[in-house]
C-alpha cells in the first residue's frame, strides 16, 4: 500500500517537472490526451442538462395544453348547446307572429324534476314573474301545461300531471268544465253540466275564464264520455308532445285588454259625432195640411240645429203631400190665354139670339 502511494507521488512529481519545462512536444501530447476527455465530459454534461430542460419544458407544455383543452371543450359544449337552443327558438318564432307577443315570453326546459317522471320540468325563468301566480304554457299553438314559481325556480306541470288544471270548453255548445292531468297524453274534464250534449271526437279548447290561457287554444279531442251523479266527465287526448319539451310560450298576462280602461268620452267617435237633440217621430214625420203652403210650414215649424254631414233642410213628404216649391229664381213664367175674350164672344152670341125673336 505504501509502495503504491510512493509510486503515485513520484509520477506526479515527474508530471509536474515536465509541465514546468514548457516543452511543446510534451504539451501537445498532454493536450491530445486531455482534450478528448474534456470534450466528451462536456458533451455528456450538456446532454444531461438538455434532457433535464426538455423534460421540464414538456411537463409545463403538457399541463398548459391540457388546461387549454379543457377550456376549449367547455366552450365547444356551450356553443353546441347554444346552437341547439337557437334552432329550437327559430322553429317557434314564425308561430309567435300569430300570437299577442306583448303578453308572451319564451322559456326552455332545463331538466326534469324527477328522473322517473316526464310530467314535471324546471324551466328558465323570464323576468317580471310573480310568486303564487299560475302561468300558461303553450307548445307551438296548443296547450302544453301550466307553470308556477316555487323557491325561486320556475316549475312546469305538463298536461299529463295531476297538478295541471285549467278551465275549458267542450264541443260545439261550449260546455264548461275543468281539465285535469291524468296520464301520458290524457286529461279528464270534470264538472260538465249534464244537460250539455257532448260526444266522442268533440274538440276541447281553453275558455280563458281562469286568467291562465287565452280563449280558444286547442287542448285535445274527446275520446270517452261518462255521466256521474251530478255532472258529466269527458276523457280527452291532448295535442301536446310531452316527450320533447324544448321551448315553450309562457303566457304572462291572459286578460282581455281590448276593453280595459275603456272611456267612451275619450274616443275619437265622440269627438267627431257630437250629441244631437232627440227628435220624436211626430215632429219629424208630421203631415203638412193642404191649405198651408210649404213656406208657411217652414216658418212655423221649429228649426233643428245643423249637424255635420247632414243637410240643413230636410223635407219628408207623404203620398198626399205636394212637392216642395221651386225657388223663385228657377221659375219660368208661361203665358196663359185670357178667358175674358171668350166671355165677351159668348155674350154677343146671346144678344144675337135675342134679336131674332
Amino acid at each position: 500500500m505504501k509502495t503504491r502511494i510512493f509510486i503515485i507521488i513520484i509520477l506526479l512529481l515527474i508530471l509536474g517537472v515536465l509541465l514546468t519545462r514548457n516543452d511543446e512536444r510534451i504539451t501537445d501530447t498532454l493536450l491530445n490526451v486531455v482534450n478528448p476527455i474534456k470534450q466528451n465530459y462536456k458533451a455528456f454534461t450538456q446532454d444531461i442538462e438538455d434532457k433535464g430542460h426538455s423534460y421540464l419544458f414538456q411537463k409545463e407544455s403538457i399541463e398548459k395544453l391540457s388546461k387549454e383543452n379543457r377550456i376549449l371543450r367547455k366552450r365547444l359544449l356551450a356553443q353546441t348547446h347554444y346552437i341547439k337552443q337557437v334552432k329550437d327558438i327559430y322553429k317557434v318564432l314564425p308561430r309567435l307572429s300569430k300570437l299577442p307577443y306583448h303578453n308572451i315570453a319564451l322559456t326552455s326546459t332545463i331538466s326534469y324534476v324527477k328522473l322517473n317522471s316526464f310530467s314535471q320540468i324546471i324551466l328558465t325563468k323570464p323576468k317580471g314573474l310573480k310568486e303564487k301566480k299560475i302561468y300558461g304554457l303553450m307548445q307551438d299553438s296548443v296547450v302544453a301545461g301550466i307553470a308556477q314559481i316555487k323557491h325561486n325556480q320556475l316549475y312546469g306541470y305538463l298536461t299529463s300531471d295531476p297538478m295541471c288544471r285549467f278551465a275549458v270548453f267542450v264541443g260545439d255548445e261550449h260546455a264548461p268544465g275543468i281539465a285535469m292531468g291524468l296520464e301520458k297524453n290524457q286529461m279528464i274534464v270534470k264538472f260538465i253540466p249534464k244537460w250539455h250534449k257532448i260526444k266522442e271526437g268533440d274538440p276541447v279548447e281553453t275558455s280563458g275564464l281562469d286568467n291562465i290561457f287565452f280563449q280558444g287554444l286547442p287542448v285535445g279531442i274527446v275520446t270517452k264520455v261518462e255521466t256521474q251523479s251530478a255532472y258529466k266527465v269527458a276523457y280527452i287526448k291532448t295535442y301536446a308532445d310531452l316527450y320533447h319539451p324544448k321551448v315553450f310560450f309562457l303566457i304572462t298576462d291572459a286578460r282581455a285588454t281590448l276593453t280595459e280602461n275603456f272611456d267612451a268620452n275619450a274616443t275619437t267617435f265622440a269627438d267627431i259625432c257630437p250629441k244631437t237633440p232627440v227628435v220624436t217621430a211626430e215632429q219629424n214625420l208630421s203631415v203638412v195640411p193642404e191649405n198651408v203652403t210649404a213656406a208657411e210650414n217652414n216658418a212655423t215649424s221649429p228649426q233643428l240645429p245643423e249637424i255635420s254631414s247632414i243637410p240643413s233642410r230636410i223635407d219628408q213628404t207623404q203620398e198626399e203631400t205636394v212637392e216642395p216649391e221651386i225657388p223663385a229664381e228657377a221659375q219660368t213664367v208661361e203665358p196663359k190665354p185670357k178667358p175674358v175674350t171668350k166671355k165677351i164672344k159668348r155674350k154677343k152670341e146671346v144678344y144675337r139670339s135675342l134679336d131674332l125673336f
